[in-house]
C-alpha cells in the first residue's frame, strides 16, 4: 500500500471517527463516511473489503482511545489494586459518557463481527487488567477472579448505557454516578478494608 492509498484509508476512519461522535451509529454509512473524507461513494470499497472493516476500523480508534484514557487512570491512581479499580472504573464511564456514539459501535459486536480486524486484541488485555485486579483484592481461584471481572465490567456497561439513555436520572433522581460505582465496586469486591 503506498501512502496515497494509507492516507485515504486514514481519512476515511477519521470521517467515520467524526461522524460516529457527532451524529451516533447510525451515521455510519459507506455513502456518508465518503462524503464526509470528500471522496466518491466507491471509495471505501477500494480501501476496506466490507462496510464491518471500515467500522471496525473506526471501532479500533475507539478502543486506542479508551485503552490511553485507562492507562492514565491507572498511573495517576493510587497504588493499591482497589483504588486503581475505581480509578479504572471511572475511566471507563467518563470515557462512555464522553464518547456515547463511539462506546456504542465499539461494543456492537454484531455489527463489527467478522471483520478480521481483530479487535479481540485490542479489548482482551483491558479486561484482563481488570480481572488481575479483581484477584489482588479478592484473591479467589483463577476462574472466580475472571468471573467477577466479568460480571463488575457488566455492571459498569450498564451503568454506562442507562446514564446515556437518561434511565438513571429518571431511577435515581440523580446524574451523580459516583454513588453507584460505589455500590457497584462493593457488590463485586467486597467492602472496603478500614
Amino acid at each position: 500500500m503506498n501512502d496515497q492509498d494509507t492516507g485515504l484509508r486514514a481519512r476515511l476512519v477519521a470521517a467515520g471517527v467524526e461522524l460516529v461522535t457527532g451524529e451516533g451509529v447510525h451515521a455510519l454509512t459507506l455513502r456518508e463516511i465518503a462524503r464526509q473524507a470528500g471522496v466518491s461513494h466507491g471509495a471505501p470499497r477500494r480501501y476496506f473489503a466490507t462496510h464491518v472493516e471500515l467500522l471496525s476500523a473506526i471501532a479500533r480508534h475507539g478502543f486506542d482511545e479508551l485503552a490511553a484514557a485507562l492507562a492514565h487512570a491507572d498511573d495517576t491512581a493510587g497504588t493499591g489494586p482497589r483504588e486503581r479499580l475505581a480509578a479504572l472504573a471511572r475511566a471507563y464511564l467518563d470515557y462512555a459518557a464522553a464518547a456515547p456514539g463511539m462506546f456504542e459501535l465499539m461494543f456492537r459486536h454484531d455489527l463489527l463481527e467478522g471483520s478480521g480486524i481483530g479487535l479481540r486484541q485490542t479489548s482482551l488485555p483491558l479486561f484482563g487488567t481488570f480481572t488481575r485486579l479483581v484477584a489482588e483484592v479478592r484473591p479467589p481461584s483463577g476462574a472466580e477472579s475472571a468471573a467477577v471481572a466479568g460480571a463488575l465490567w457488566a455492571n459498569l456497561h450498564g451503568l454506562a448505557q442507562l446514564r446515556a439513555w437518561g434511565s438513571l436520572q429518571l431511577a435515581t433522581g440523580s446524574d451523580d454516578i459516583e454513588p453507584l460505582l460505589r455500590a457497584a465496586l462493593t457488590a463485586h469486591l467486597g467492602p472496603e478494608a478500614r
